[in-house]
């Protein structure tokens, strides 16, 4: 197969999203985030020192690439990269025993925590968070556990749905993941390559969440898991499956979305190639925004695969969409304290002294 021939199912805007060392901008970063096949940036905890250098990293970087979209992993509990001046908010499970007792209440309160993290981002430059959780617990998974909202269908998503208001409410998109679901499988997907070999039926229990949020219109983004689920594709992880992503997600459930690849760099990811052929294999696919964290050598193939594709007519990829929407409205000071009471009277945030 020629290397045009392997572009031609590709029909979708494919772009890059990568990272940068650290707390300010290199002259040599500067020169990577100028290529304009990277339309997006993550954050790790490294490029944080305070609330004051992450403001003027976002100001410089809107200097530099104003249609940049820059995003982090700020989930709350073990995943928050900012927490140092950020409200530290307990694992997302930790809304279930709430919701389980008192439904309502818990679904105002993981409204309100949304709204509190969406507001502390959008207020220090950060467009987006990738989240919700979508997967369903199940006392296994050693990367998922306490990230998810809960152990039923229901629970995770009435709480997601909530949680994912008050992203709104801020103006901020939602990302969800990880589609079809990582909650059954032991193996983190970081350092190994997991496989969930449970049948279909049983599958199309973990999809629920992700099918229920998508059809209520509260998805604008979507990212696979690393995971092989043979009942419907034994060659390929989910993120390198067009039969997960194109057939069932696009065609079947009716996402519109953005599809984030996850990080090409996991090792659950390495069944796809070198940086180079993931990139084509993510991107025929279905996926539109290639993340690739970690490894700037790694990148630099990424965005040479992009490229390529984009001298074959493949369209940029422009997440302008995904930026806080002008509407929205952050918690002003006030607003941010009242919510940190709130929450903390359930024991929801972590440090909190009024």
């Amino acid at each position: 197969m020629t290397q045009s021939s392997s572009f031609q199912n590709i029909n979708q805007p494919v772009g890059v999203v990568a990272d940068i060392e650290g707390v300010s901008l290199t002259g040599e970063d500067r020169g990577f985030l100028k290529q304009p096949e990277i339309s997006g940036l993550i954050f790790f905890a490294r490029n944080y020192e305070s609330p004051e250098q992450l403001k003027a990293l976002t100001r410089e970087l809107r200097e530099l690439r104003p249609d940049l979209l820059l995003t982090v992993d700020q989930e709350g509990g073990r995943v928050q990269r900012f927490r140092e001046g950020f409200t530290l908010f307990e694992p997302m499970l930790s809304y279930e025993p709430i919701y389980n007792t008192a439904p309502q209440q818990g679904v105002e309160l993981a409204e309100l925590a949304g709204h509190l993290l969406a507001s502390e981002l959008i207020q220090h430059g950060v467009d987006l968070t990738y989240a919700p959780v979508l997967d369903i617990e199940r006392d296994l998974s050693r990367v998922i556990g306490d990230r998810a909202f809960g152990h039923s269908v229901e629970a995770v998503t009435e709480l997601a749905s909530a949680w994912c208001r008050g992203l709104a409410k801020a103006g901020m998109a939602s990302v969800g993941k990880h589609f079809p679901g990582h909650g059954a499988v032991e193996a983190d997907s970081h350092l190994e390559l997991p496989v969930d070999p449970r049948a279909r039926e049983q599958l199309n229990m973990d999809i629920q969440p992700f099918q229920s949020l998508i059809a209520r219109g509260t998805l604008q983004g979507l990212m696979p898991a690393h995971v092989v689920y043979p009942a419907v594709d034994p060659y390929h992880t989910a993120g390198f499956s067009s039969l997960w992503l194109r057939d069932i997600l696009r065609t079947q459930i009716g996402f519109t979305g953005v599809i984030f690849s996850d990080d090409l760099s996991m090792e659950g990811a390495a069944s796809g190639g070198d940086f180079y052929q993931r990139s084509i294999a993510a991107a025929s696919a279905g996926a539109n925004a290639l993340v690739v964290c970690n490894n700037r050598a790694a990148a630099t193939e990424v965005v040479r695969a992009v490229r390529d594709l984009h001298s074959h007519g493949i369209e940029p990829l422009s997440l302008n969409n995904l930026k806080p929407a002008e509407e929205g409205t952050c918690l002003d000071e006030a607003g941010k304290e009242n919510a940190r009471q709130r929450l903390a009277e359930h024991q929801l945030i972590r440090d909190y002294t009024n």
